[in-house]
């Protein structure tokens, strides 16, 4: 089969396509022929020599995939072959095939275009693990998501609002600003000209965010603190600004704040299947009545691998980028 190699750390140019040995799937596991690939922020890092993929992973790069089932393994209930599915994996999605531990599996629904349900497991999976899990988010409360037009924030953003939260989120440019509001944000920042801290603290009359999401990291954690409520909690899960700032531990102290950080693609078996699960039967539904759907930005076929990371690494794609092999 085809599969994106990365040739040595580096620029996207290290990227290239190549024949690969078919995988067949072991017990507990399901082979995709993969309709598309979803890039993500991890995958660049892995590029450039920053975030290997776990023991066991392929070499290759990519974290979530749609397509049909191919075969089953050893021991695998609830999938038949032919199954629309989209799948969370630790590595190796930027290829013609793939094999995914069953729990792992979200079955596409009928109505939803299959090459755009790859755009969906890592995002889904991340922005609700985390929003429900160390933000323990309820009904009601006030939510900043930073980064709403990324492949995350777009769908968090969705999330929060079907959820029955109110959602404010940060992006840059009136254009992108309209669109997270199109989304269903509640309130939309234009993070280049507007101050995020005073226009949410404005727009819940000085109540600030129960819960802020955000991929930034260390540029934006002195303003984080600053947002939050009383008792709010701040969950990072990306470093696009760096991974070393200062702390203000009487603030956190004072105001009783959760200050927490997560990682997806390191997790167990286990613990992946249980995000899944959870996912499948509490977010996943929100697909049939249209309160949740893919945001894609670009599709791209597999051999243009580094073009769709440069158009990732640029920030200026709304939603998500896939990979077609």
């Amino acid at each position: 089969m085809r599969a994106v190699e990365i040739v040595r750390p580096g620029g996207p140019e290290q990227l290239t396509v190549r024949e690969v040995p078919d995988p067949s799937p072991g017990p507990g596991e399901v082979l995709v022929d993969v309709t598309a690939a979803g890039v993500n922020r991890a995958d660049l890092l892995q590029r450039q020599g920053h975030y290997p993929p776990p023991p066991g992973a392929p070499a290759w790069p990519g974290l979530e995939a749609s397509g049909t089932v191919a075969a089953l393994g050893d021991g695998v209930e609830g999938w038949t072959v032919g199954d629309r599915v989209a799948a969370l994996v630790a590595g190796g999605a930027y290829a013609e095939r793939l094999v995914v531990p069953s729990g792992q599996l979200l079955r596409v629904p009928d109505a939803l275009d299959l090459v755009d349900a790859a755009g969906l497991p890592e995002a889904v999976c991340t922005a609700w693990s985390n929003l429900t899990g160390p933000g323990r988010l309820a009904p009601g409360e006030r939510v900043l998501v930073h980064g709403g037009s990324g492949g995350i924030g777009s769908v968090a953003i969705q999330l929060v609002a079907a959820y029955g939260a109110w959602a404010a989120t940060t992006a840059g440019g009136p254009e992108r600003t309209a669109r997270c509001l199109e989304l269903g944000a509640d309130l939309a920042v234009d993070h280049r000209s507007d101050d995020f801290v005073a226009a949410v603290r404005d727009a819940t009359d000085g109540h600030g965010a129960d819960v802020v999401l955000d991929v930034i990291g260390a540029g934006y954690l002195a303003r984080n603190v600053e947002v939050l409520a009383d008792e709010g909690r701040l969950v990072m899960i990306g470093m696009q600004q760096g991974r070393r700032a200062e702390l203000d531990l009487g603030a956190v102290m004072t105001r009783r704040l959760t200050v927490t950080g997560t990682t997806l693609r390191s997790r167990t078996r286990e613990a992946k299947a249980a995000i899944v699960a959870d996912v499948a039967t509490r977010a996943w539904p929100w697909l049939d009545d249209g309160r949740l759907r893919p945001v894609i930005g670009a599709r791209l076929p597999l051999d243009e691998a580094a073009h769709a990371h440069e158009l990732v690494e640029s920030g200026n794609v709304f939603g998500k980028v896939l990979l077609l092999p």
